[in-house]
């Protein structure tokens, strides 16, 4: 009985690093022969350059570097195995999203994507054509249709590659992850592969590349659209599949099928995975974070702990006079069960010094958010002068609703790198927090048990200036994920005058939100390169 083994090849590029991805495709190759017999290897969308590239595929030694790239995965790669690996590619002055065919030191064939996303985090429009033509290429008797990531999303590419004569279809992707996006990719891959009466392998990276972060799940389906292989999220994985001919036909076995797993257990995987990456990939020694009793500090700890190890986490508590006694205790009980380092630097001199410098200037003026902001800035400056000093990188630590309304501080707790939970809402904040503390405790019952303040002014909770974040979660996740208008919400059942607030608040912050550190995406649209609204606009909220 004829048979083919086909590698599923889940990996974490560098972008920008193409002979360090080269290195890492001729090695995964060599692994991948040595240790599953692999008769075709099939790498992620654009992994020489890694996933996305940006305007680095405006550079003008982009192509020279690539050329030289594959000449040495032509002349390293085990033979006898057929590669098949994204990369940009150009034809006729065009610049296209490629998948490359090697197979015995010779590329024998390319494909060219044909249907190039322009929407949410996507802009390849800007850079590459669409390609038109099918490409299905023979191997040890199975024919290969290729195809790359949005090709699998569309009919017609799907459909055009069964009619050249393709027995498996197999796509090569760099699908970024957000809330429900497996779950969403599985019923699409079912739903193509029953409408062609084909099996499909499904290739995905693995890791976190700025704001993106890709879950992997790398997976095969047969022709019925029944999940038969996948490889584990959120690792780098070799995952192989089984192929063999049955009646004429070329079917998947049985193989090993990743778990499903909680919503909570996905997300915080994600929130782990993007910091770890930006990180290490950036060179930094580790991190420095805030610690201030609240539970989006707690959180942000815990995750830079299970990302990075304790001895590379500093934890800094910065006390002044509204700071409560149990925000310090926490902060201090919740730093000795992680293991981080950790130290209580006061701000009142500082804060007190700034006043007095501006009392002249103050004299006559009430007391408002000014001076609230002055200990929130107090500590930017602290954390970046450690950051600065052992080259650790600032963690901010404001959650999705808090940096949709803008309650935040420019120039304070605004400061830093990146922010490992920008993208997630409160709500969810609380729900990850429970979640972690039950897989072991890491953060006190108390903190998230207490109801949250920013602790500026006495006796400050945030329900004194926002909804319960209920009501303000569910509000913001139709106006920001749903682009409903502010009546539309109304309708929906929300009191006009919280919706009326909130939706201005959103609008009128942009401006602190194009100046937020970076922060992993992980809903449908996140702020950043997935939500571009004008900072200065006469737009005003209603139908």
């Amino acid at each position: 009985m004829q048979d083919l083994t086909l590698v599923m090849a889940q990996l974490d590029p560098l972008v920008g690093d193409i002979p360090g991805n080269a290195d890492r495709a001729i090695e995964t190759v060599r692994e991948a022969y040595l240790e599953h017999g692999a008769d075709v290897v099939v790498l992620p969308e654009l992994f020489l350059t890694g996933y996305p590239p940006e305007d680095l595929l405006l550079r003008p030694s982009m192509e020279t570097r690539l050329r030289d790239a594959r000449a040495r995965m032509a002349a390293k790669v085990v033979k006898d195995v057929m590669v098949v690996v994204g990369y940009p590619g150009r034809r006729e002055g065009q610049l296209y999203n490629m998948a490359g065919v090697l197979y015995n030191g010779e590329w024998i064939a390319e494909y060219a994507k044909q249907a190039l996303p322009n929407y949410q985090v996507f802009d390849e429009q800007r850079y590459f054509a669409a390609g038109t033509q099918p490409l299905v290429v023979e191997h040890k008797g199975a024919r290969l249709g290729i195809l790359i990531c949005e090709d699998i999303w569309k009919e017609q590419p799907v459909r055009q590659a069964r009619d050249a004569g393709a027995d498996i279809l197999v796509t090569l992707n760099a699908s970024p992850y957000h809330q429900n996006k497996p779950s969403e990719r599985l019923r699409l891959l079912e739903e193509r592969a029953r409408d062609v009466a084909l099996p499909i392998v499904y290739v995905n990276q693995i890791g976190g590349q700025d704001e993106l972060v890709f879950d992997g799940g790398s997976c095969c389906v047969d022709a019925h659209g029944k999940l038969a292989v996948q490889a584990p999220h959120w690792d780098i994985w070799l995952r192989p599949v089984q192929f063999i001919q049955e009646q004429g036909q070329w079917v998947p076995r049985e193989g090993e099928v990743d778990l499903d797993v909680s919503p909570e257990e996905d997300l915080y995987s994600a929130l782990v995975t993007g910091l770890r990456d930006y990180v290490n990939k950036s060179g930094f020694q580790g991190v420095v974070l805030g610690l201030s009793g609240g539970i989006d500090s707690a959180l942000s700890l815990a995750i830079a702990v299970d990302a990075l190890g304790p001895q590379r986490v500093h934890a800094v508590m910065m006390p002044y006079h509204y700071t409560a006694d149990i925000s310090r205790a926490d902060a201090a009980e919740q730093a000795k069960l992680l293991g981080v380092n950790y130290e209580v630097l006061p701000i009142a001199p500082m804060v007190e010094s700034f006043m007095n410098t501006l009392a002249e200037s103050f004299e006559g003026t009430e007391r408002d958010t000014t001076e609230e902001n002055l200990q929130s800035r107090c500590r930017g400056v602290l954390l970046m002068a450690l950051s600065n000093k052992k080259g650790l990188m600032v963690l901010t630590t404001g959650n999705k609703s808090e940096m949709a309304v803008g309650y935040a501080t420019l120039y304070g707790d605004m400061v830093g790198g990146y922010n490992a939970i920008k993208d997630v809402y409160k709500t969810w904040v609380y729900r990850l927090a429970r979640w972690r503390n039950t897989e072991s405790l890491v953060i006190p019952q108390r903190v998230i048990d207490r109801p949250p303040s920013a602790e500026l002014a006495p006796d400050q909770q945030d329900s004194d200036s926002l909804p319960d974040y209920d009501t303000l979660d569910a509000i913001l996740v139709r106006y920001i994920e749903g682009d409903m208008s502010a009546e539309a919400i109304i309708e929906a059942g929300f009191a006009a005058e919280d919706v009326y607030r909130v939706v201005k608040l959103v609008d009128r912050c942009e401006y602190k939100r194009r100046q937020a550190p970076v922060g992993v995406r992980v809903t449908q649209r996140g702020f950043g390169r997935d939500r571009r609204y004008p900072i200065v606009n006469g737009w005003q909220p209603g139908n």
